[in-house]
């Protein structure tokens, strides 16, 4: 058994903070997949798909996060403050998923995305959030379970 630390809860809610906005419109694109609803949250108000390719890759990624994220992301959070190794395993799969997919995404939108919010929004919230917190998690991860608690 583990015990969480402040730094585990900092995490744990950045996170939370960080994953739920995105989670919530790729349920929006889930239900309604030609929605104006889902176009306006993920890709910007009145904005449409640069092409087939673009929404079927955001498409896929909401499946993608829907299936193997969120459930991982849920259990990990549930075992990490149950102080339990399986938490921080999950924990640490999670944050390997995020750390993964946004750095492909850094680059692959980085073209479109960056010019039309900027170079804060897109090093913070756009995707340099769901970097820092994938890399937090796996390394947080990690060291606890190697012993190493702060």
């Amino acid at each position: 058994m583990f015990g969480s630390t402040i730094v585990t809860w900092i995490i744990i809610i950045f996170g939370v903070i960080t994953c739920t906005p995105l989670l919530y419109a790729q349920l929006i694109m889930l239900l309604q997949p030609g929605g104006q609803k889902a176009k306006d949250i993920l890709i910007g108000n009145g904005e449409e798909w640069r092409d087939q390719t673009h929404f079927k890759s955001a498409y896929a990624l909401a499946f993608t996060d829907w299936i193997c994220f969120l459930p991982a992301f849920a259990a990990a959070i549930i075992g990490v403050l149950l102080g339990e190794i399986w938490g921080y395993v999950l924990f640490a799969i999670a944050g390997s998923i995020s750390l993964y997919i946004n750095i492909f995404l850094w680059f692959f939108e980085r073209e479109y995305v960056y010019p039309a919010v900027g170079p804060l929004a897109y090093v913070t919230y756009i995707w340099g959030n769901f970097i820092c917190w994938g890399t937090a998690t796996l390394i947080y991860s990690l060291l606890h379970l190697n012993g190493i608690t702060f």
